[in-house]
């Protein structure tokens, strides 16, 4: 039996010592976690960030290296995730009137103390862990990720 697991990207974004964070209503639960969600057919992982960044939070989201690659079983759960974590910054591009995804309920600025003092609403382990290993300076370029999507690659003779 073949075993696939979901393939999630986050993004970790810090300004004066605070995290934009989501706060978001999930399967009847309130939680807290990094501005995330589900790689889409045909976009990169790259595109994949700054799209979830800017439909959570309503700000443009500037990757700059890679955090870390996690792979994440809930328990209780036959899913198993991969989440790809990006550190970045968002700059002055922000849409305050933008409509967030459905889910979002807002898009707070948190320390690393707001969340360990809820650290029960926090969604998964993966969003401390994700903030301890940007700050432990955990940083690869963005050259390590590589995308072949068919429909893109621009070759002679159309050859990937």
């Amino acid at each position: 039996m073949q075993w696939t697991p979901y393939v999630t990207v986050a993004a970790v974004i810090e300004r004066d010592e605070r995290f934009l964070m989501v706060e978001e209503e999930i399967e009847g639960r309130v939680v807290f976690n990094q501005p995330a969600g589900h790689l889409e057919r045909g976009e990169t992982l790259i595109e994949a960030a700054r799209r979830e960044v800017l439909e959570e939070t309503a700000w443009h989201f500037h990757p700059e290296s890679v955090v870390g690659l996690y792979l994440y079983a809930p328990p209780a759960s036959e899913r198993s995730y991969l989440r790809v974590c990006f550190r970045g910054r968002c700059g002055g591009d922000h849409e305050p009137a933008r409509q967030l995804d459905k889910e979002i309920l807002r898009a707070p600025w948190l320390s690393r103390g707001d969340l360990l003092a809820q650290r029960d609403r926090l969604r998964t382990p993966l969003v401390l862990r994700c903030i301890d290993d940007y700050r432990a300076g955990h940083s690869y370029p963005l050259g390590l990720l590589n995308h072949a999507i068919a429909e893109r690659l621009e070759t002679p003779g159309g050859e990937p």
